[in-house]
């Protein structure tokens, strides 16, 4: 019988699809594509990323801006490039990262994406008050609840909890929740039609829940994020508030002057 090579059975490296925005740099948008695939990648899948040119073939760009994308995903410490080897995923990404606002979908995604998700519960609840604006016709949300650690360390950096409208949870499957973003099991598994995210960000001081859980002590620095999404009708699908560690993570702008 012919020996099969280990190497055979590692899954290729597969990035995400991507619709571009034209009205946003291209390459920003590849990067942020392409980061999110890198973070929420199988955990048996490839370190090595297909050629730059092959990249630019997947997101239907230039191999000039595939190499821009590439190396922002350098300069934060997620991959290394190798002349005549090929590019590698870095085991550890750089411990601070970025929350980082620029108008796209493929943005929201990266961002909530981490190396280790676990969902720490799930189920019907009644409309939070302070959410209760989004949801004026329900009586009920599905919350969900999840921790994202540092798959190096295990160590915890941010906690989401996700309030979504019960016809909308109805179609997920919680086991996709512990891969990918909220933002993409509704966009790209379940085929929600998102016209738009809202996001907020705001400095606030740990409460006991959100110590316990991020490992850091009362009162701490951390970054709360609230995210709503709606879908094509204008309708909120889903309200996202996400604790991200203070040590952990900086709050960055881009703003493009064309």
């Amino acid at each position: 019988m012919d020996q099969v090579n280990e190497a055979d059975r590692t899954p290729g490296f597969a990035p995400d699809s991507l619709v571009l925005n034209r009205k946003l740099p291209l390459w920003y948008q590849v990067s942020q594509s392409l980061r999110a695939s890198i973070l929420g990648r199988p955990r048996d899948a490839s370190a090595r990323l297909p050629t730059e040119e092959q990249l630019a073939v997947h997101y239907g760009v230039s191999v000039l801006t595939m190499r821009q994308a590439l190396k922002e995903l350098e300069s934060e410490g997620l991959i290394s490039r190798h002349r005549r080897r090929g590019t590698f995923i870095e085991p550890r990404a750089r411990r601070v990262s970025p929350v980082r606002l620029l108008g796209s979908i493929d943005t929201i995604v990266a961002q909530q994406s981490g190396e280790r998700t676990t969902v720490l519960g799930h189920g019907r609840v009644p409309v939070p008050g302070d959410l209760a604006e989004f949801f004026p016709d329900c009586s009920e949300v599905v919350s969900y609840r999840r921790l994202r650690s540092d798959d190096g360390t295990g160590e915890p950096t941010n906690w989401a909890e996700n309030a979504v409208r019960p016809e909308i949870a109805a179609r997920l499957d919680v086991a996709d929740l512990e891969r990918w973003p909220m933002t993409k099991v509704l966009r790209d598994v379940i085929g929600v039609r998102i016209s738009r995210i809202t996001d907020t960000v705001e400095a606030r001081l740990a409460d006991p829940n959100t110590a316990e859980l991020l490992q850091v002590p009362l009162l701490s620095p951390i970054l709360h994020c609230t995210g709503v999404t709606y879908d094509e009708d204008g309708t909120v699908v889903d309200v996202a508030r996400i604790r991200y560690r203070g040590d952990r993570f900086s709050f960055s702008v881009t703003v493009d002057a064309h």
